[in-house]
């Protein structure tokens, strides 16, 4: 058995293509997985984990229910069509059987075997910010032990590493992680470590992982980068108000044909409508409820994505700033997503304020979108999408796992509050959230 793994490329109108990572899980590797001819999929990998997209994307919000035999079968925006940055390729990493075809299978890249840094390098590491305009920002340069001064290999390089950058350098909290040479990479200076991987709240990059060996394609443009800010938003999702407002609801697809636009009810519903006439007349079974999201931080929540860029959805009169601001899944006793989640557009805006603070973001009439610092963005259970399709579900003792900024596209003082972790009871007549725990999505 061996692993063989990489970023997704697929080739649609006679050109290879890229397909970005918002909303890819496991599902969606699954399929790429099996499409491939691989016995199975250990893991979806995000945020240009193998480098870089080298082409266009050509997929963007793809959703799979896992069986699909092949990856263009599932639901996506459209060929083409995606805001995605070049540090957004997903990716798999699959298992294979050597007995099985073995002749005609890929060469497989293998991960490379990963060490704590303080403990290859047990003299000490030194940073420093190389390029940027300012001094809070640059590429990242680092002397392991008495070396001379290296570069870092942009691969897999993510928030939680820019993170651990600019707390060691006293330059506050991580707004950006680059994986390119944004910054104008010294092409002489040599390139020492790779794969590095951090909890993102360690105090000193040495705390983190790297690979036991350098491994790092197309270095001279690989380069790892950060952008610091002494100011930064810290979104909290309010779990007592999930517990409160979450209930039932059985409501016919007539009634949900804006949500399946955006793909907010399970994947059996869209076989429904192919396979009968009277579709619109099946009913689903929602779990609905309050999501409330404060701005703890001391600086306001931005969109990722520039407003140029924004989606008109005529459904609900407004534009999405963000593809993924928010999952909603429900996990069984084994670990597995078996109900999904909301994979749906947000508009972001200050629903509630706290007193002496006024509003400044408002979605109608394609307004500024963000969530103020100590103001509330709250979608509640009544409106469309704010729910998970629980109508496949069978009753009994599941997870419910709430997230805001799951991706993590967007920077904040910490992501251990951005995801309410619950104990939801269902049965045939009721279903009951409780016992809500903080933690990381």
């Amino acid at each position: 058995m061996y692993i063989c793994a990489g970023n997704v490329e697929i080739l649609h109108d006679g050109k290879w293509g890229g397909i970005c990572d918002d909303e890819w899980d496991d599902l969606e590797a699954r399929v790429v997985c099996r499409q491939l001819g691989f016995n199975g999929a250990i893991k979806a990998t995000t945020y240009g984990h193998f480098g870089q997209a080298r082409r266009r994307y050509w997929m963007d919000n793809v959703y799979c229910d896992g069986s699909e035999d092949e990856i263009a079968k599932c639901r996506f925006d459209g060929w083409g069509v995606s805001d995605c940055g070049s540090n957004e390729a997903a990716g798999v990493i699959c298992l294979h059987d050597e007995k099985t075809e073995a002749s005609s299978s890929p060469i497989p890249r293998e991960e490379s075997p990963k060490a704590r840094i303080k403990d290859t390098h047990q003299q000490g590491i030194a940073l420093r910010l190389f390029g940027g305009r300012v001094h809070s920002e640059g590429q990242v340069e680092i002397k392991l032990g008495s070396g001379d001064w290296s570069t870092v290999c942009g691969d897999s390089w993510s928030i939680f590493e820019a993170a651990v950058v600019c707390r060691q350098l006293g330059l506050g909290y991580a707004s950006d992680a680059i994986q390119t040479n944004f910054f104008g990479n010294r092409e002489s200076m040599p390139m020492s470590i790779s794969g590095i991987q951090c909890n993102g709240n360690e105090g000193n990059l040495a705390e983190c992982l790297h690979d036991k060996v350098v491994d790092c394609p197309g270095t001279v443009e690989n380069v790892a980068g950060v952008i610091c800010q002494r100011e930064m938003a810290d979104l909290v999702f309010d779990h007592i108000e999930l517990m409160r407002t979450a209930h039932l609801e059985d409501r016919q697809l007539y009634w949900l044909q804006c949500a399946m636009e955006e793909n907010c009810v399970a994947s059996q519903a869209y076989k429904v409508q192919q396979e009968s006439e009277n579709w619109h007349l099946e009913t689903r079974r929602l779990l609905r409820f309050t999501a409330r999201i404060l701005n703890a931080g001391t600086a306001d929540f931005r969109p990722s994505v520039p407003k140029h860029l924004w989606e008109w959805h005529m459904c609900h009169m407004h534009y999405h700033s963000m593809e993924v601001f928010a999952t909603f899944d429900v996990i069984d006793s084994s670990g597995n997503k078996v109900a999904e989640g909301h994979k749906a557009s947000f508009c972001l805006e200050d629903n509630q304020c706290m007193p002496g603070v006024q509003p400044r973001y408002k979605c109608a009439n394609y307004g500024d979108q963000g969530i103020s610092v100590n103001c509330s963005d709250i979608y509640k259970h009544n409106i469309d999408c704010q729910w998970v399709d629980i109508s496949e579900l069978e009753p009994g003792h599941y997870t419910l796992k709430v997230a805001v900024n799951p991706e993590f596209k967007v920077g904040e003082m910490s992501f251990d509050n951005n995801a309410a972790i619950c104990r939801l009871l269902y049965t045939e007549t009721f279903a009951t959230v409780h016992s809500c725990i903080m933690g990381r999505p």
